[in-house]
C-alpha cells in the first residue's frame, strides 16, 4: 500500500491558498507516476481529486471514495467557495459519481450522497483513534490550571465555539473549572477575546498533534458542543476529537446529532446535551466536575469501547475488505 498525501501533512504552519493548489498539483503528479500497477484507489474526496478521478477511470482502476460530510463543509470551513457554489459542488459530486463504491462516517450521510449521486455500494465506516497515542496514561508538556475541560480542533461555525463561551459565563459553570481551548480557525478572534477578559478561559492556539493526548488525559472532559450549522441533523456526525478523548479514558459532552450521540448513549461515556443551548452545557461540565467517579466509569467505558470497536486497526481492516472485494470485482 501507497500513501500519497500534500507535502504539508504534519507540519505546524497552516499553508497559504496558493501552497495548497501546488501541493494538490505535486501529490497527484506523483500518484500518476508510481500507481499504475494499482489494483485499486482510495481517495478521500475533495475538490482537487477530479483529475485524479478521471486518471483512474481511464486506466479502469478501481476508486473507492471517503466522504465525510456534505458540500456545506466546505463553504462553511472556507466562506469564499461560496461564492463559486456550482463549481465545487461539481467538483465534488463526479468523483462521487465515478467512485466504484463509496466510504461514509454515517448512516445519514450515505442517504445524502444516494440523493446526490445515486445509489451505489456505499458503506459506513465512522472515524476512529490511535489507541497507542491516545490513552489515559499520556503526560501533559504545558502548566496547564486545573481542573479543567478541554476543546480542542478547529475553530470553525459548526464546532459551537459560540456555545462553548456562553457557557463558560453562565452561573451553573464551576467556578473552580476552567476551559482550555486548543486549535485554530475563523472564530480564534472570539476566544482570544475570551481568554483576555475571563480569567477561567485558557487558549493555547494549535499544538502540535503528539501533545494532544496528554492535554486531553489530564483533564476532567472533552467537549464536542457542535451546532447545525452545515447540516449535521440530516447527515449526522462523527468528529474524530469524540474518539480520540474516548480513546484518553476522558467522558465526552456532545450535542444531541446522529453519530456522536449514539456512540456516548449506546456506550454510557459521556453526556448528550442540546445544540446551541449554554445552560444545558454548562450543567453537563457541572455535573462531571461534581460527580468524578461517573466521570471515570464513563471515561473508562469509552477507552473499553474505542479498544474494542474504533481503533484506527479496526477501521483498517474494514476498509482492506471493502478495497480488496472492490479490487476483485474489477478483475472478474
Amino acid at each position: 500500500m501507497d500513501l500519497f498525501e500534500p507535502d504539508y501533512v504534519g507540519k505546524e504552519t497552516v499553508p497559504g491558498f496558493l501552497e495548497r493548489i501546488r501541493a494538490f498539483i505535486s501529490v497527484q503528479a506523483q500518484l500518476w507516476r508510481r500507481a499504475h500497477g494499482a489494483k485499486a484507489l482510495y481517495i478521500r474526496a475533495h475538490p482537487a481529486s477530479l483529475p485524479t478521478a478521471l486518471w483512474a477511470r481511464a486506466r479502469r482502476m478501481p476508486v473507492v471514495q471517503e466522504l465525510n460530510g456534505p458540500y456545506e463543509d466546505l463553504f462553511i470551513a472556507y466562506p469564499w467557495t461560496r461564492s463559486f457554489a456550482p463549481l465545487f459542488r461539481a467538483l465534488i459530486r463526479v468523483p462521487l459519481a465515478m467512485a466504484d463504491a463509496l466510504i461514509v462516517v454515517t448512516p445519514q450521510l450515505r442517504d445524502w450522497a444516494w440523493e446526490v449521486v445515486g445509489q451505489k455500494p456505499t458503506y459506513v465506516i465512522p472515524n476512529g483513534a490511535n489507541t497507542k497515542l491516545f490513552h489515559p496514561n499520556s503526560t501533559v508538556q504545558y502548566p496547564l490550571p486545573k481542573p479543567y475541560v478541554v476543546f480542542f480542533g478547529a475553530l470553525a461555525r459548526w464546532q459551537g465555539v459560540d456555545t462553548l463561551l456562553q457557557a463558560v459565563e453562565r452561573p451553573e459553570w464551576p467556578t473552580e473549572l476552567n476551559l482550555v481551548i486548543v486549535g485554530d480557525g475563523v472564530e480564534r478572534a472570539k476566544v482570544q477575546a475570551a481568554a483576555t477578559h475571563n480569567p477561567k478561559v485558557v487558549y493555547m492556539d494549535r499544538v502540535p498533534y503528539s501533545d494532544v493526548p496528554g492535554i486531553i488525559a489530564n483533564s476532567i472532559a472533552g467537549l464536542s458542543p457542535k451546532n447545525g450549522t452545515g447540516g449535521h441533523s440530516k447527515t449526522g456526525l462523527f468528529p474524530l476529537k469524540v474518539f480520540e478523548t474516548l480513546a484518553c479514558g476522558v467522558p465526552v459532552v456532545v450535542t444531541d446529532f446522529p453519530g456522536q450521540a449514539n456512540l456516548v448513549q449506546d456506550c454510557a461515556c459521556g453526556l448528550v446535551v442540546p445544540p446551541e443551548d449554554p445552560v444545558a452545557l454548562a450543567q453537563a461540565v457541572d455535573y462531571l466536575y461534581r460527580n468524578p467517579d461517573q466521570g471515570a466509569e464513563m471515561g473508562f467505558r469509552g477507552r473499553k469501547a474505542i479498544e474494542q470497536e474504533h481503533s484506527w486497526d479496526r477501521r483498517a481492516e474494514e476498509t482492506a475488505k471493502i478495497l480488496t472485494m472492490i479490487s476483485h470485482s474489477s478483475e472478474a
